[in-house]
């Protein structure tokens, strides 16, 4: 709960210790507020953001939006991934389809909303992390900032409309993050279209304090400054070269030719990720290239996603990486092709349980 200055308070009903939703000055704040966990979103966290947008988006006390996080480590390293886990083993693969489908609409409402969101994007920004921060009009970063899509790694597609984001990235970036799930500094999140400012950390709260008061998101120009050189542009023709060489059996070819660490290293990611999931995303970059829409893409991802406990290698994923962690995962796939038709399966039309956005309209 928050005073607006104007005598005011709100409450989000249900704000617990996990999302703290209120209003200061002219601005609506959301907190991510779990920074033991790393500030994951669970499910009741994304049912709440999405509640407080749109209670706000008709409210002309509410200039914008902030999005931020308690503790220094992330802004959101994902989402709870071990809840949906122990629900799938037990044969239960509505509750991750229901939270995804929330979660998903919630991306898409941060994505159109009409009013200014601002995230501030410290720590860690990964998976659902993305979803919530990366979709908004103002995107700031900052020394510590490490933003990355790693779902190949457990059984997934980049998803909360992260295979858009991607697919609009400069030549292969899309291909090479969505892949590897390589982590992004403040320069190469801005570069790959993840962010949009750098502004040094130390001037976030005098910046907070600012926006919160004039309600004007045109005060980030006054802490905007260059960010520390990144990793992305050294490598952007060897990433270019190899990640636009087509199937994940090219690519992977197409590393193994290039000298020095970077083919080496990449192609040891590679190696280490989903067959079906690498083969996929592929499938849905190429898909939005010809036709980049966020809708789409959030459809498309809710394809594989849905799909993923009983067609794909997410349970055996975050077994290894998550419960276990024995970083061993038993991949459907052992090598690099992956039958074109399985593909087509997993991303296929889901009838009457597509992902739909009517309740933006009621």
């Amino acid at each position: 709960m928050a005073d607006d200055g104007k005598g005011r308070t709100e409450t989000s009903g249900k704000t617990g210790p996990d999302v703290i939703i209120g209003t200061e000055g002219r601005a609506g704040v959301i907190r991510l507020n779990r920074p033991g966990a790393l500030n994951a979103l669970n499910y009741d966290m994304c049912l709440e953001i999405d509640a407080a947008l749109i209670r706000w988006r008709d409210d002309p006390a509410i200039a914008l939006v902030l999005l931020e996080a308690e503790g220094d480590r992330a802004f959101s390293a994902g989402g709870d991934i071990a809840a949906m886990y122990r629900r799938g083993i037990a044969g239960d693969h509505d509750y991750a389809r229901r939270f995804w489908r929330d979660e998903y609409r919630m991306n898409a409402r941060i994505f159109e909303y009409p009013k200014p969101i601002i995230s501030f994007l410290n720590g860690f920004v990964m998976g659902g992390g993305v979803g919530v921060g990366c979709h908004g009009s103002h995107r700031l970063v900052r020394e510590d900032t490490r933003i990355a899509m790693p779902e190949c790694g457990i059984g997934l597609v980049p998803d909360v409309g992260g295979t858009f984001l991607l697919a609009l990235a400069p030549g292969r970036l899309g291909e090479y993050l969505g892949l590897t799930g390589a982590r992004m500094g403040p320069a190469d999140a801005i570069a790959a279209g993840f962010a949009d400012s750098f502004v040094p950390g130390d001037r976030w709260a005098q910046l907070r304090a600012r926006l919160v008061e004039s309600g004007d998101p045109g005060a980030i120009i006054y802490d905007m400054t260059p960010p520390p050189e990144g990793a992305l542009e050294p490598a952007r023709m060897e990433i270019d070269v190899a990640f636009g060489a087509g199937t994940l059996p090219q690519i992977a070819a197409a590393l193994a030719t290039i000298d020095g660490a970077f083919g080496t290293a990449t192609l040891e990611t590679l190696k280490r990720g989903s067959p079906l999931s690498m083969t996929a995303t592929l499938e849905l970059l190429g898909r939005l290239r010809r036709k980049p829409a966020l809708r789409e893409a959030l459809a498309a991802e809710y394809r594989f996603t849905a799909r993923a406990m009983a067609q794909g290698d997410f349970l055996e994923g975050i077994r290894a990486q998550i419960i276990d962690k024995d970083r061993t995962p038993h991949w459907r796939h052992t090598g690099y092709d992956v039958p074109a038709e399985e593909v087509d399966a997993i991303l296929a039309p889901l009838g009457e349980d597509e992902l739909t956005f009517e309740e933006e309209t009621r």
